[in-house]
């Protein structure tokens, strides 16, 4: 059981519902309101377990007693403007459920590869597209282009490999969980300390 909603059509809502943030911070940055783009948005997804959602009543259909939420959050927004580019929009609190917008909320074990792959394939689908095409926008009365890059920095560890693989936060960290870097891990293979939560 689960509800789905289409990317592109999640990240137009999320867009409409800044539209104003984004016109002041353009204003912030001195940029005529006119300007159409291209627009780079940062956006940081998300995809862990919720635990146990179970009722312990009644006797409704046998369902699965834990529930997977896969979720995003606008990070920044930015637009070329000569040789340099201006950030126009910064998420101050992006880890916090108020900026994250639900994607998909599936009855689930997250260690079901199956039933997460069945689910989940549209969606990465969806966005593999958007990772080459343009999303033309009406802005302040313009239509303006915005252009997506995707981080899946906020992956449960358990759920890296199954949505896009080992490397799937295309973070420069070697693991969820310390603070050594690829490079620093290649060179060094034996002192790794959690220093992150």
């Amino acid at each position: 059981i689960a509800k789905r909603f289409r990317y592109d059509a999640a990240l137009v809502c999320a867009l409409k519902d800044m539209e104003e943030e984004i016109l002041e911070g353009m204003k912030a940055e001195n940029l005529d309101d006119y300007l159409n783009g291209p627009f780079t948005v940062v956006v940081k997804e998300s995809c862990d377990g919720m635990g146990d959602v179970s009722e312990k009543h009644g006797s409704g259909p046998a369902v699965p007693e834990k529930a997977v939420r896969f979720s995003f959050t606008i990070m920044n927004i930015s637009i070329a403007h000569g040789n340099e580019s201006k950030r126009i929009f910064e998420e101050v609190k992006p880890n916090s459920e108020l900026c994250c917008k639900p994607l998909c909320l599936m009855l689930a074990d997250e260690s079901d590869h199956e039933t997460l792959t069945a689910i989940l394939s549209p969606l990465i689908a969806e966005r593999e597209a958007m990772k080459s095409s343009e999303l033309l926008l009406e802005m302040g009365g313009i239509l303006r282009t915005f252009r997506f890059v995707f981080r899946g920095t906020g992956y449960d560890e358990k759920l890296m490999r199954e949505v896009e693989g080992l490397e799937a936060s295309g973070s420069t960290y070697i693991c969820t969980l310390c603070d050594a870097t690829r490079l620093e891990a290649s060179q060094n293979l034996v002192f790794h300390s959690i220093t992150r939560s």
